[in-house]
């Protein structure tokens, strides 16, 4: 099973005061560019894998879409999304991203925000969206860009020069990386750019869009501290098709 770290208490009430929590989808700094690579919603059946909170399927639901799951292992997550949510066509369920189960030819969208990266069987969760989705349908996602599930010590360095870097340790030794980010001994999985496409590949996939997020312009006017997000990408966005 996960480490359903969103259920330590401690790490829930640092978790519930970030900006994402508080604000929904426009306090996520990366999803205007997610949104842009979704489809028409309009009568689609999406599942939601990691649906926190329940942003993300309030919003497919306002904007047409015919019947969402969302799916959490956090019980903290779920109780807050189901009491913000009074819609019959929206389900949610507690189930483990490492053993899920979905119905065949079921969905046409699968969803992911920030979720994947806490997968340690990422190759058995692809075959079972694979499986789930109808011919033609997507996978879109976004993991912590692996810049930053692999750094060798947390925060900011500067070198000889004076300029800021971002320590990166074994980049290439993929695994469970242990950190302390709202409450200590946070488990993530450190995989490659390239581990990642490759297992979409070899899932039956075909990738259709990667992209390395960092600020627009726009963005870093409205809050300059995200300037600092240019230095390395944050977030790694992905699109594929069955």
């Amino acid at each position: 099973m996960t480490q359903n770290i969103y259920d330590d208490p401690v790490f829930f009430a640092g978790y519930r005061r970030l900006g994402r929590s508080v604000e929904g989808l426009s306090g996520a700094e990366e999803w205007p560019a997610l949104r842009a690579l979704l489809p028409d919603l309009q009568g689609l059946r999406i599942v939601d894998l990691g649906c926190g909170f329940g942003w993300f399927c309030r919003w497919a639901r306002e904007q047409g879409a015919a019947e969402i799951l969302g799916i959490d292992v956090s019980q903290n997550m779920l109780a807050q999304a189901q009491a913000a949510t009074s819609d019959p066509a929206i389900t949610y369920a507690r189930a483990d991203l490492e053993t899920l189960e979905l119905p065949e030819a079921s969905f046409d969208l699968a969803y992911s925000s920030l979720a994947l990266h806490y997968v340690e069987r990422l190759p058995e969760l692809l075959a079972q969206v694979h499986r789930a989705l109808v011919p033609g349908a997507r996978l879109i996602f976004s993991v912590e860009h692996p810049l930053y599930t692999a750094p060798s010590r947390p925060g900011w360095s500067v070198d000889a020069a004076g300029r800021r870097t971002w320590p990166v340790d074994l980049y290439l030794v993929e695994g469970p990386r242990t950190t302390d980010w709202l409450a200590a001994g946070v488990i993530k999985q450190h995989r490659t750019i390239a581990t990642t496409l490759t297992l979409l590949i070899r899932t039956g996939f075909t990738v259709c869009h990667v992209e390395e997020w960092g600020p627009t312009d726009a963005q870093i006017a409205r809050r300059p501290e995200l300037a600092d997000d240019r230095q390395r990408p944050i977030f790694l966005l992905v699109a594929a098709r069955r």
